[in-house]
């Protein structure tokens, strides 16, 4: 791969060597999907295996483990399978138990990846329980055009569905997504919640010098709020700091990355090495003469090969794909934003905002994906992508900058003017002495 890629830096672009590039990224390609990881495990934590829960899905929509049986019977999985083949859209469910350290980790978004990529369809719409078996994760592919993750999201919280069962809560997600409404009911359950919130009395702070509150009574405010975020179905909680400062950072909290590490590294894999390719291929057909920015791209797809052969986790990877994005704006006109800061893998970002990171006094402009910057403005935490630090799992930008240079860029959000590349960072050794002194023998 290298070798190709040398090729294409000294000799002039010719229509001849795509094909080459493009037999030896996918020979490349295939080699990767031999790959294994967790995710990639034949069998379910509990129940079938994934290709029992695969062949039945390629004949119904719907697949529910027999520990499930009970909460959604034979005749409640019939009218839910009803309800999906009145909406008309490619939705299927599957319930099965998760457990931490099963096959997935426990993790609803690496079974919902694997469900993916064995089923294989061009377009799909998965509704899977989450980890506690009662609440709901929705997933599209390709684009969430239907509002599936607002849909899942918003069963959690809607007042009639607070003691409902698990066949309720599909039901009605299938129901929003059909009718388009998730975002909607979204927004307005969370509202609701959030006036409720602070419609309660104000419970003074027990470690503050005035407050009379006992030990028992700050057990039973910490219960409640704990009860609270469960029924807002997972949803971020901000600790806000009862202090007259308005603009008080936001507290990103550890479940947030608890269940990332055991993502689908090896279809995170294929993903980054068909970007590599398709920038490839995109190279050589760009025209020299017509396309001011064919080197830089040209030097994008090489950075990007470079990172790809020594990914070690799924920082690295995400960062073959923020350096593919950058050659494929090199090769377009006009200016273009980096992919999301919070995850590359949530795509490209929508527009920059000022953001303070915890801890820190100074804000940071960045570019963040429609969804970040939602949750920004709702004052919730991002879904950021998480990694391994010194035997803690937090946030990639909380690793010190010296030792990852995707900490030290935001994946192309905190680059200094047009001349500082990320491909510019990885040509002067960056990545390779940033993985060099992130190396830690006992994580």
């Amino acid at each position: 791969m290298s070798s190709d890629r040398q090729t294409v830096r000294r000799q002039p672009v010719r229509r001849p060597y795509a094909a080459a590039l493009s037999a030896a990224l996918l020979l490349g390609m295939v080699l990767l999907l031999g790959t294994g990881g967790p995710a990639r495990a034949d069998s379910t934590p509990a129940g079938g295996s994934v290709t029992t829960v695969v062949d039945a899905l390629r004949t119904g929509p719907i697949y529910v483990d027999p520990a499930f049986a009970a909460a959604v019977t034979a005749a409640q999985q019939k009218e839910i399978a009803d309800r999906i083949a009145a909406t008309g859209l490619p939705i299927k469910v599957v319930l099965v138990p998760l457990t931490k350290g099963d096959a997935f980790d426990g993790d609803p978004k690496s079974l919902a990846a694997v469900v993916n990529e064995r089923l294989g369809l061009p377009q799909l719409i998965l509704l899977t329980n989450d980890n506690y078996g009662t609440w709901l994760t929705g997933t599209e592919w390709p684009t969430d055009t239907h509002q599936v993750r607002d849909s899942a999201n918003a069963v959690a919280m809607v007042k009639e569905l607070k003691d409902a069962g698990l066949a309720a809560r599909v039901g009605r997600a299938v129901e929003l997504i059909g009718t388009g409404k998730g975002t909607e009911v979204y927004k307005a359950e969370s509202d609701r919640l959030d006036r409720e919130h602070s419609a309660r009395p104000h419970t003074p702070d027990p470690d503050s010098p005035s407050s009379g509150g006992s030990s028992h009574t700050s057990t039973v405010v910490a219960v409640v709020t704990v009860v609270v975020v469960v029924l807002a179905g997972g949803l971020l909680l901000v600790r806000r700091r009862r202090s007259s400062r308005r603009d008080a950072a936001f507290a990103l909290p550890a479940v947030v990355f608890a269940a990332d590490r055991a993502a689908d590294e090896a279809g995170l894999r294929r993903r980054a090495a068909a970007e590599v390719l398709a920038l490839g291929e995109a190279v050589n057909g760009a025209d020299g003469t017509t396309t001011p920015g064919l080197a830089r791209a040209l030097d994008a797809y090489d950075a990007a090969g470079r990172v790809l052969d020594g990914a070690a986790d799924l920082a690295d990877l995400a960062g073959v794909l923020a350096l593919a994005a950058e050659g494929r704006a090199a090769l377009a006109t006009g200016p273009a934003l980096p992919l999301c800061f919070f995850d590359p893998r949530h795509g490209a970002a929508d527009a920059r905002t000022s953001w303070r990171p915890l801890g820190r006094r100074d804000r940071v402009d960045i570019a963040a994906c429609p969804d970040c910057l939602r949750a920004l403005r709702a004052r919730r935490a991002p879904e950021a992508l998480a990694v391994r630090e010194q035997g803690r799992t937090v946030p990639y930008f909380e690793v010190p900058a010296e030792r990852s240079l995707w900490a030290a860029t935001g994946y192309g959000s905190l680059l200094s003017g047009p001349d500082d590349t990320l491909a510019a960072r990885v040509g002067t050794g960056q990545f390779s002495r940033a993985r060099h002194r992130s190396a830690d023998p006992t994580d």
